[in-house]
């Protein structure tokens, strides 16, 4: 994948205001867990919010949850949306490029602020732009003044493993170096090296790209394992209907991961999250009937899944 893009065209340009250095995450946790579920991309699907607490709920022992960005997106009505904000205030939350564009005063000119790369095509781009667009109309000055407040990353340690949860990459809210094509790169690897040393974080946790992702790697630097749990509000694999979420933890996961790894005694797994999804396919439906821009875009994802097997995730 190609992260450089040439224009800075609204839903390509990455304003400066999202990056930050790895060095950043450098500093003391901002909390500490036993146990950790990281969602990243909930969209909008209060039926994945559901599942997610119903999942946490059913593990042993405190678990804090994490809505690292993007807990925002089809929810393009006004109950709707002060839902999701209702059940989102309930957790940990970052703010993903979603909530930061929805919260700005006034018009950056980032589009969505997705950062797309080149590779993706001018008509998606074009569509997020117009469902940002829709979204920003039903949001409130107290609903702005919350998301502006939120953090752009978290720290956090699980048993002796420094965590770094981020939306996009260790250098940028809506970066995409995390994503499976970039952590598989060869030429990536001097970047995970220089991130490893700055940060000192062994374990970043991100989301932002769509795609699920687990990779683990001995630097020079130090041990870093890398896991993107693409979306937990919608389908990740080919023809499946389960979201997916992150789970670190000191202790195995009760419940089956779909892949997963032990990082100096901490389990990290990547658990499916069954939702209901005739409810989330109603109520999106509703909002965004044949013809409109989220129906275009991502209806054949919902019922279908993307192109995209468990196997690339865990390789």
């Amino acid at each position: 994948m190609n992260v450089a893009v040439a224009n800075c065209a609204p839903g390509r340009m990455c304003p400066a205001d999202y990056t930050y250095s790895p060095g950043a995450f450098d500093r003391a946790p901002d909390f500490k867990a036993k146990t950790l579920y990281v969602a990243g991309g909930v969209y909008g699907n209060l039926a994945a919010l559901n599942a997610l607490e119903s999942l946490a709920a059913t593990d042993a022992g405190p678990v804090e949850i994490v809505l690292n960005g993007d807990f925002h997106w089809f929810d393009a009505d006004p109950d709707w949306f002060a839902a999701i904000e209702t059940r989102a205030a309930r957790h940990r939350a970052l703010r993903g490029n979603v909530e930061t564009e929805i919260a700005r005063a006034s018009d950056v000119g980032a589009g969505c602020g997705c950062a797309y790369p080149s590779s993706v095509g001018e008509d998606l781009v074009r569509r997020s732009n117009a469902i940002l667009e829709r979204l920003r109309g039903v949001t409130t000055p107290g609903s702005r003044e919350r998301l502006a407040k939120l953090p752009p990353h978290l720290v956090t340690q699980v048993g002796g493993l420094r965590v770094g949860i981020v939306h996009g990459d260790a250098a940028s809210l809506a970066g995409w170096r995390f994503s499976q094509e970039e952590l598989d790169e060869p030429g990536r690897r001097a970047w995970l090296a220089d991130i490893r040393k700055a940060s000192r974080i062994g374990l970043f946790a991100s989301t932002h790209t769509c795609l699920a992702a687990l990779r683990d790697y001995s630097l020079p630097t130090g041990r870093l394992t890398v896991i993107n749990n693409g979306a937990a509000g919608m389908p990740n694999f080919s023809d499946s209907t389960f979201g997916v979420v992150t789970r670190v933890a000191m202790s195995a996961s009760p419940h089956r991961p779909l892949y997963g790894l032990n990082h100096d005694g901490v389990h990290i797994d990547a658990l499916p999250l069954n939702f209901d999804q005739p409810s989330f396919l109603n109520r999106f439906l509703e909002c965004w009937p044949e013809g409109t821009p989220a129906h275009d875009s991502y209806l054949h994802r919902i019922l279908h899944g993307p192109n995209y097997t468990v196997a690339a995730a865990a390789s």
